[in-house]
């Protein structure tokens, strides 16, 4: 089973800062998710490279059979933690092992950047049924603000070629796509308050600070730190919520 290997070591030895550091997903961006993709108790939704379940568990009230694929071991613990209501299954976007059209909706949270975009593409549709939607959810930080930029300043020099959303090549397959054809897009605001713990965490959860050699992590988190001594003692970071919707051709 292929993963990207900074995303795998990175996110497994990161799993537990992940969930406490990372943004969820506003009420009302879920509202309008449940809405396009019609998710009720008659449904079947499959989220993908679902993590530790930021999304998963706000989409399980719906009352629609929610699986959750995820290849990381201990990203996959934790989301049976948070979100017991899903069916948590090892697998990739790529090669999910589920039966063809057994999915009403597809959803990947913050992880397209990660995939096999074409490969992934081919899967999701093998999975839908006739009339099925995918939706893409992105957290966006916003880089007018300053402690976003501060810290993604402080990313910078360690960022290399990991694949993000920022890069914009993983929209090249949907553009491409002769298979999903993209039809509403909508943002909400998302302003996440922090304290100087939690933005530190924030960072250790990041896949290529996280696969960073001990010593280096270290200093990079100390860093982090002198970020959050110049803020109040609970400061915004923000966040903008992306949700395209596609339709299965």
């Amino acid at each position: 089973m292929s993963v990207h290997n900074t995303a795998r070591r990175g996110f497994a030895s990161a799993a537990g800062v992940y969930e406490e550091s990372r943004p969820g997903y506003p009420a009302e961006a879920i509202e309008w998710l449940r809405a396009k993709l019609q998710l009720g108790p008659e449904g079947t939704l499959v989220d993908l490279a679902a993590g530790t379940g930021k999304l998963t568990r706000l989409v399980t009230p719906t009352g629609a059979t929610v699986i959750a694929i995820e290849p990381v071991e201990e990203m996959r613990d934790a989301l049976r933690s948070t979100t017991p209501d899903a069916d948590a299954r090892e697998g990739t976007a790529e090669q999910t092992g589920l039966p063809d059209s057994i999915a009403d909706a597809v959803t990947v949270a913050q992880a397209l950047h990660w995939f096999d975009a074409p490969k992934a593409l081919a899967e999701i549709h093998r999975i839908l049924r006739a009339e099925g939607r995918l939706a893409l959810v992105w957290n966006i930080r916003d880089l007018d603000h300053p402690t976003q930029r501060a810290i993604d300043d402080l990313f910078t020099p360690y960022r290399g070629d990991t694949p993000s959303h920022r890069s914009g090549h993983w929209r090249d397959a949907l553009d491409a796509s002769e298979i999903f054809e993209s039809t509403e897009t909508n943002r909400f605001p998302n302003v996440q308050t922090l304290n100087a713990d939690t933005l530190v965490r924030r960072v250790a959860s990041t896949s290529f600070i996280a696969d960073l050699p001990n010593p280096e992590r270290l200093r990079v988190l100390d860093r982090a730190r002198a970020i959050a001594a110049n803020l109040p003692g609970r400061f915004p970071f923000p966040y903008t919520t992306e949700i395209e919707v596609l339709d299965r051709r």
